[in-house]
């Protein structure tokens, strides 16, 4: 069976080029008003400080990468501004969207999670960049699971961990890595998952991926 490569794109960067002539526009318009009169002053801050949201806006979607996420024969790479990190088919066991609690319902979240048979591979290959973004980006799935985790000591437990080295089949991680494969590890302890894709990367809504990206798997199982 031939394995047909899906690159999907990135929605993030819808209307890059308008925030940024935008931006630039209201930092212009606010220098002039500045340097025309004192009475424009207020209106001139108020341009020039939209002019500089909707520039940073602007210029971090042109630093998004066009292709968000790739499916080949191989196994799954999520691009990323920061870098990029592939996951091979074979060391995924489950892929599905996780889920979190709002009050005492639960609901789905916005990313699409993988569940990793070893998460060596990820730790070794992930560039440092990428896994302290990764972190930081994280901190919506972190408060869900400590949201799920009514084992108050074992939270305090993990946030005591986060710095120290790390000791996974045998291997010793240090540094962003140990951190990033610590919290992969209580992420999957509380969520189910290790490595998650955020929805607002994808051409389509997480449902829709997590069928896709099932299939994918699938059918790369079927032809090997």
């Amino acid at each position: 069976m031939n394995i047909e490569t899906i690159e999907i794109r990135t929605l993030n960067k819808r209307n890059r080029l308008t925030l940024t002539c935008v931006g630039v526009l209201g930092l212009s318009l606010g220098l002039g008003l500045f340097l025309s009169s004192p009475a424009l002053f207020a209106p001139g801050i108020l341009c020039f400080a939209l002019g500089v949201i909707s520039l940073v806006l602007g210029v971090s979607k042109l630093l998004e990468p066009e292709v968000s996420v790739v499916l080949d024969s191989a196994g799954i790479t999520y691009h990323h501004r920061r870098g990029s990190v592939n996951i091979q088919w074979s060391n995924v066991q489950r892929i599905d969207i996780p889920k979190g609690l709002d009050g005492m319902n639960s609901i789905e979240l916005p990313f699409v999670g993988f569940k990793l048979k070893q998460v060596n591979p990820v730790l070794d290959s992930i560039p440092i960049r990428l896994a302290t973004g990764l972190l930081t980006e994280q901190r919506p799935l972190l408060m869900s699971a400590i949201t799920l985790d009514e084992d108050l000591i074992e939270l305090e437990n993990y946030m005591n961990s986060e710095f120290t080295p790390l000791i996974i089949n045998e291997e010793r991680y240090h540094g962003v890595l140990a951190m990033f494969g610590h919290r992969c590890e209580m992420l999957s302890k509380n969520l189910g998952f290790h490595i998650y894709i955020p929805e607002d990367c994808l051409e389509s809504d997480a449902s829709e991926f997590t069928i896709m990206a099932r299939k994918y798997l699938q059918d790369v199982r079927t032809a090997s």
